[in-house]
């Protein structure tokens, strides 16, 4: 045997491992990434209404000097953050009204980016995407989304 036909067994073996490997790897359930995708964002944004209802002032204090929201008083752009803050996300957690949840804080990203921290884009982009993934591909299986649509189908089908 040659040398050149060693090398290209070789390389035939490693590119067979890697097919295998990616085959294993394709049959992931995307419904344990959609759960994690879930939790992962609605976390951040969680965190961040807790910060504002735990400290009032603080989170007002911010949005005067800091964040400087157009449009809205500090008092109520606090507010009405911590309340998008501390409600959408567990609807994320369960994955109930998923798609319709991914909206709001796909427009808080938007106004962040924005006005207040326009170079804070990767954290912006890998938030956004995986809303955008959510809003697109829905929340998998391990949601209620999807236990209550198959609920009514299983209600049409005795129909």
């Amino acid at each position: 045997m040659s040398i050149g036909a060693s090398a290209l067994q070789r390389d035939a073996a490693g590119i067979a491992w890697f097919d295998r490997a990616r085959e294993w790897l394709v049959r992931f359930p995307l419904s344990i990434l959609q759960l994690a995708m879930r939790v992962g964002v609605g976390a951040v944004f969680f965190k961040a209404g807790l910060l504002k209802y735990n400290s009032p002032e603080f989170a007002v204090l911010l949005f005067r000097d800091e964040y400087q929201v157009p449009l809205l008083a500090p008092e109520t752009a606090a507010r009405l953050a911590m309340i998008n803050e501390l409600t959408i996300p567990v609807l994320l957690f369960l994955g109930l009204a998923t798609r319709l949840a991914t909206l709001p804080l796909l427009g808080m990203i938007a106004v962040i980016q924005i006005f207040v921290y326009p170079n804070a884009w990767t954290d912006h982009l890998l938030w956004g995407s995986i809303l955008l993934f959510l809003l697109t591909r829905g929340p998998g299986t391990l949601s209620l989304d999807y236990v209550i649509a198959r609920a009514f189908r299983s209600r049409a089908s005795r129909r």
